[in-house]
């Protein structure tokens, strides 16, 4: 970038820098926990409930918070969630030391801070589009996704670094240390602009709608407009696959002989530094000549590769090249998906959209975990678990516990390859033109 990029995209950049590091400090608590509570509990089912219970408000209540984020100050939007999430994290630590926390603690905290980024998330990405400027996007999201990896790769192992060393409440310091930063740079070097004319296509109008007209208009859009709706419905699939995946992970790392925390820590950062190479080349190859194909063609990829590696293999190598090969396409198909979302969607409808997108896009994640830790604990276990007699699914899948989560990966890659090939026949009618 050179000076004059760094200094169009300053608000930009701050903005970005410091929510960053404070979602560096909220991923490294959200680790150290699910460690927690597998140590305590040993069950799949109920450390995925950690991330149910946060994904739950998004399917409730994302289609209400965009409408209301388009009528709210964007900049104060954030500011307060942000403050009640960093509350929910002190009343944790407060819980942790009086030796009062339990897991329904957790899942009730959990629910409570996913409630408060449904309504961040709609003001933040409208926020990013008003100060960034529109030849910018495909940069901007380039770093978006650069600074998304990188927390994916340093989250798992300082979080496990600290956890080992001096617990869960060390974790925390650090999550609220980040929160003061972003919160003080939001407050007083960041500066929203207000949408200007040509952006309010229904003017003062959009201001005066009632919540319930607000939200509806936002569903009416994406009725209007099928292939955002498909590309949506896409990605909800997508993620349904993908949930489920985070939620056996745990369970096929932790009990290996040859896993343990440390080992999940490598595997999980080996996904950010796929992220992290796929996001440099994003921001430095030109744009693709078919956008929707990019998305379709990389998500097969992604969802296939990695889940029959780890399938098939018992060796942390084999297991961190699989997290590579399946993570390194991501930030192209997001990239691509931003920029359709963001030169189609009207301004001043974005935050209506996207909250749509977040109850149409999300709702399948808590299903995805509920699914995942379910078949892992009451399924796939249990049948190895019978199984040990039989040759050939010990020698495709291993001998105890994590053997039945490696029948689990198989059986993700299989479904990740069904909604890619279902949705490549609905969406390659569409043909999306750059402005």
């Amino acid at each position: 970038m050179n000076n004059r990029t760094i200094k169009k995209l300053k608000t930009f950049l701050v903005l970005w820098s410091t929510q960053s590091w404070s979602q560096l400090g909220s991923a490294m608590t959200g680790f150290a926990l699910t460690l927690w509570l597998y140590e305590k509990t040993g069950s799949a089912l109920q450390t995925a409930l950690l991330s149910i219970c946060s994904y739950a408000p998004y399917v409730l209540m994302s289609i209400f918070a965009g409408a209301l984020s388009d009528k709210w100050d964007k900049k104060k939007v954030m500011l307060f969630s942000d403050t009640f999430a960093a509350c929910s994290t002190l009343v944790v630590l407060a819980l942790l030391k009086t030796e009062l926390l339990c897991p329904m603690h957790m899942y009730v905290l959990n629910a409570v801070s996913g409630l408060m980024n449904t309504i961040q998330q709609p003001a933040s990405d409208v926020a990013m589009t008003l100060i960034t400027p529109k030849e910018e996007y495909q940069r901007t999201s380039g770093l978006r996704s650069l600074s998304q990896s990188l927390i994916t790769i340093l989250h798992p192992v300082l979080a496990t670094a600290l956890f080992a060393v001096a617990g869960v409440d060390a974790v925390i310091f650090v999550d609220l240390s980040t929160f003061v930063i972003a919160f003080f740079a939001l407050l007083f070097f960041v500066k929203i602009p207000k949408m200007k004319d040509e952006d309010l296509n229904n003017g003062e109008a959009s201001k005066k709608e009632s919540l319930y007209k607000a939200s509806k208009a936002g569903l009416h859009y994406l009725k209007e407009n099928p292939m955002i709706l498909h590309l949506i419905l896409f990605l909800a699939g997508v993620n349904l696959v993908a949930s489920a995946f985070d939620a056996t992970l745990p369970a096929y790392v932790l009990p290996r002989e040859n896993g343990g925390e440390k080992v999940l820590g490598v595997v999980t950062s080996c996904a950010g530094i796929a992220t992290f190479v796929g996001s440099l080349a994003v921001t430095l190859l030109p744009k693709p000549k078919n956008r929707i194909r990019a998305i379709i063609n990389t998500m097969l990829i992604s969802l296939t590769i990695e889940n029959f590696i780890l399938a098939f293999t018992r060796t942390p190598v084999l297991w961190c090249l699989g997290q590579f090969l399946g993570w390194f396409l991501v930030p192209v198909m997001s990239a691509n998906l931003d920029v359709i979302l963001r030169t189609t969607i009207p301004v001043d409808m974005q935050g209506r959209v996207y909250s749509c997108r977040n109850t149409l896009q999300f709702f399948t994640i808590p299903i995805g975990f509920f699914l995942g830790g379910l078949l892992v604990d009451r399924v796939f276990e249990p049948l190895m678990e019978n199984a040990r007699e039989c040759k050939w699914l010990t020698f495709l899948f291993g001998t105890g516990k994590g053997s039945g989560a490696a029948v689990m990966m198989l059986v993700i890659g299989l479904s990740g390859a069904a909604v890619c090939i279902f949705f490549r026949q609905i969406l390659k009618k569409y043909r999306f033109r750059e402005l």
